[in-house]
């Protein structure tokens, strides 16, 4: 019987995991299911004991769970993830072509919205850093964990949304403006580690084997997502 692999991940790189395990299932036979679900949540359920072969989250999660027992072995770095802004499909698309233009544009937002995630935790760090966190408070519409923030931008529940691109970039109903400018981006690295309760962990790292190689390179770049091997590896 082929192994079967069951791992748990936030849901910036959900679609970029389903591509690549269907990929490794279909060359090795070893069926994958992997959950995605809010990366607090998912680290949580992890250190509470839930067993799963593979984690996938944001590398510092990953390296708390190092810390705590519940990952063993070296983190395995896959993607980096930029942050983007959308507006709702149709509306109209305000400048965001600078550090200057993006305040602005927060600023004049009816309502924003951002993920519970490190993308999420960055704008907060920014609108301190530029003094307006206090002005636009009561404007600001946290996306629940596991929701996307595009899904609000859909509705029209708030004007301008922020997240990673990778989760805004397949939506239906928004238009993605872009990421944010090089000044005020912050990528995200998503890392993977074997939890210490994996009943197969040789099948694991052939899979983060595969995920980690260079023919999963494209498929990446198609979810908005780079290799986080450096570029002349």
């Amino acid at each position: 019987m082929n192994p079967r692999i069951t791992g748990i991940s936030s849901m910036a790189t959900r679609q970029v995991l389903a591509e690549l395990a269907q990929a490794f299932q279909q060359r090795s036979g070893c069926e994958v299911a992997i959950e995605s679900v809010g990366g607090v949540d998912a680290a949580k359920r992890v250190q509470a004991g839930e067993r799963f072969d593979v984690v996938i989250l944001a590398s510092d999660a990953v390296d708390r769970l190092i810390a705590s027992g519940r990952v063993v072995g070296e983190r395995i770095d896959l993607v980096r993830s930029p942050v983007a802004i959308a507006v709702r499909a149709g509306a109209p698309r305000p400048d965001v072509s600078s550090a200057h233009a993006v305040r602005q544009a927060v600023l004049a937002a009816r309502h924003i919205s951002y993920s519970t995630g490190p993308s999420g935790v960055h704008l907060a760090r920014l609108f301190e850093r530029w003094g307006i966190a206090q002005e636009i408070k009561q404007r600001i519409v946290q996306a629940p964990p596991g929701v996307p923030v595009g899904t609000l931008v859909a509705r029209g529940d708030v004007e301008l949304g922020f997240q990673q691109l990778s989760e805004l970039l397949h939506l239906d109903g928004i238009d993605v403006l872009g990421t944010l400018p090089e000044e005020i981006q912050y990528i995200t690295l998503f890392s993977a580690g074997l939890c210490a309760s994996s009943h197969q962990p040789a099948a694991v790292r052939a899979m983060l084997d595969f995920m980690t190689s260079h023919e999963a390179d494209e498929a990446k770049q198609r979810h908005g997502m780079e290799s986080a091997l450096s570029r002349d590896s």
